[in-house]
C-alpha cells in the first residue's frame, strides 16, 4: 500500500466520520468544539484504559485470591 492510497484511505474515513455525525453540516466553530469534545473524551478513554483499569483488574485479583482463602506470603504465619 503506499503512500498516496493510504491518504486517500485516511480522507475517505474522515468523510464517513462527517458523514455519520453530521459535522459537515456544521460551521467552523462549532467543527472546532466538536472535534476537541471527541479528543478530549478519546484521550480521557486511553487514560481509564491504560492507568486506571489495569489497578481495578489487579485489586479485584487479589480480592478474589482473598475469598478463596489464599494469603499474602508476608501474611503467613511461621511455625516452629
Amino acid at each position: 500500500m503506499d503512500i498516496k492510497s493510504m491518504k486517500n484511505y485516511l480522507y475517505w474515513l474522515f468523510c464517513q466520520f462527517e458523514l455519520i455525525t453530521c459535522s459537515y453540516l456544521m460551521e467552523p466553530w462549532e467543527k472546532v468544539l466538536f472535534y476537541t469534545f471527541n479528543v478530549t473524551m478519546l484521550v480521557m478513554l486511553a487514560y481509564t484504559a491504560y492507568i486506571i483499569f489495569p489497578v481495578h483488574i489487579s485489586m479485584a485479583f487479589q480480592f478474589c485470591l482473598h475469598l478463596f482463602g489464599s494469603q499474602h506470603e508476608n501474611t503467613v504465619s511461621v511455625v516452629k
